[in-house]
């Protein structure tokens, strides 16, 4: 880490975007775009905005085609005298006419069950007047902008995730950084000290001391590696992209920066959003409930043909029109109950609003507590490592004097190391928590991206 950068601290009444934030803005853009559980709440939603069209389809006609053919055979049937009745009039006109023209007919035995015969129609229906159809329709389109309420959620939530994960892999990189500097350190310290033996001026043990330095120092730089692998590898995974993929470093997040938690837009948090949506939706199903006491009234024609043996002419061919009326006049209640559970679920949902609001409230009082106490560290290590600079400048020049013993070289070897690995820490720490801050009141802009 560049010193004149770590002895920048400046201090603003108001957070506002760091230099080069469009390189970290171009990967939440990323995330958003790529994201998986992102792309499976837009999924979520795409089948809201289809639920919502086909609850406006129930106010259109509908059409369709309904086909009968029946084979018979027994079953009960019906007598119908035609002999009995006709014959001895036929009986007379034949002996008036002194002719055969009129026949002796038998008596009929009818089959209910119609035996080769088809019927088909077209039967087109139209809802009239049906309070179920239009609250279904109402509750639909709010459910629509409740699921955009959910994936405006996911990205607020997401955003947040890719600045932590940017910052802590930035720190991680540091740290290979700083390992990087003391490992030259030591090793500049051990060809001393072999320069030293050589010319008597110290023991063996000294020369072993600062080797076992180095492998320290090796070992601590490998292991940080490792970390800044990983941070990365996670970063890559929350935007969707190839695990080792390499990430731009932004240099303009080597300071900090004060941040005053303004809670102006935590009207705004989605979770808030989404229960005064869930509030609106409950009073549709109540609605809905009541409707009941609202007739339905509906309309069908129905344009067919019927007759036997596949016969299809003027005789066969018919229309039929009429219109449904259905009331629902008694019900032991039903209607009434479910009525009730609507309202408290109305009184539940009220409770859980005071609630989240007093959670959310008491979220943003602690991450901005928490944010001013890690912008006093990162200030409090930035001044100890200025000290711990200056303080080993003079035990170099002491011990290359031979003043003072190499315990004491290392001792202040080991101090800037630790300084300046804890003003890393503290630096990211707190721009990771004004990411929370952003979260926590809204403040972030994902209408945006």
């Amino acid at each position: 880490m560049k010193v004149r950068l770590l002895l920048m601290v400046p201090i603003i009444l108001s957070f506002h975007p760091l230099r080069g934030q469009a390189i970290l803005d171009q990967y939440i853009q990323t995330g958003f775009e790529k994201n998986l559980s992102i792309q499976q709440q837009q999924f979520a939603l795409e089948k809201s905005a289809y639920a919502l069209k086909e609850a406006k389809t129930l106010f259109l006609p509908s059409v369709g085609l309904l086909t009968d053919y029946f084979l018979a055979g027994g079953g009960r049937t019906v007598d119908f005298p035609a002999g009995d009745l006709l014959n001895p009039v036929y009986n007379s006109l034949n002996q008036l006419t002194n002719s055969t023209d009129f026949p002796v007919l038998e008596n009929e035995n009818i089959l209910l069950n119609p035996n080769n015969f088809y019927d088909i129609k077209l039967r087109t229906t139209l809802p009239i007047l049906n309070l179920e159809i239009a609250y279904n329709r109402r509750i639909k389109e709010k459910q629509v902008d409740l699921q955009k309420l959910e994936v405006d959620l996911y990205k607020r939530e997401l955003a947040k995730e890719i600045k932590m994960a940017y910052f802590a892999y930035l720190q991680s990189e540091e740290a290979v950084t700083v390992y990087r500097t003391a490992l030259e350190l030591v090793k500049e310290s051990h060809r001393m000290n072999e320069s030293l033996f050589r010319n008597n001026k110290v023991n063996r043990t000294t020369v072993l001391r600062s080797e076992n330095e180095i492998l320290k120092f090796e070992a601590q730089q490998d292991i940080a590696v490792q970390n800044a692998n990983s941070a990365k590898a996670y970063f890559n995974f929350l935007i969707n992209r190839q695990l080792s993929e390499a990430i731009i470093i932004d240099e303009g997040y080597q300071t900090a920066h004060a941040f005053l938690g303004d809670s102006s837009n935590f009207g705004l948090r989605e979770e808030v959003l989404k229960l005064a949506k869930a509030r609106v939706i409950n009073e549709e199903v109540e609605g809905l409930a009541k409707s009941f006491a609202i007739p339905r009234v509906s309309t069908f024609l129905d344009l067919g043909s019927q007759g036997f043996d596949g016969a299809f002419d003027r005789h066969t061919r018919y229309y039929f029109y009429g219109i449904s009326f259905q009331w629902d006049l008694f019900s032991s209640g039903r209607n009434r109950y479910k009525t009730k559970q609507v309202q408290l679920d109305n009184q539940i949902i009220q409770s859980q609003s005071d609630y989240v609001e007093t959670q959310l409230k008491l979220q943003l009082t602690t991450v901005v507590n928490s944010f001013n106490a890690s912008l006093r560290r990162y200030q409090a290590a930035v001044s100890s490592y200025q000290s711990s600079q200056s303080y080993y400048g003079d035990i170099m020049k002491l011990y290359q004097e031979g003043k003072v013993l190499f315990l004491e070289l290392l001792d202040a070897q080991n101090q800037l190391v630790q300084s300046e690995l804890q003003v890393t820490v503290s630096l990211y720490e707190t721009h990771s928590k004004a990411a929370e801050i952003e979260r926590a009141n809204a403040s972030f802009n994902i209408n945006k991206y």
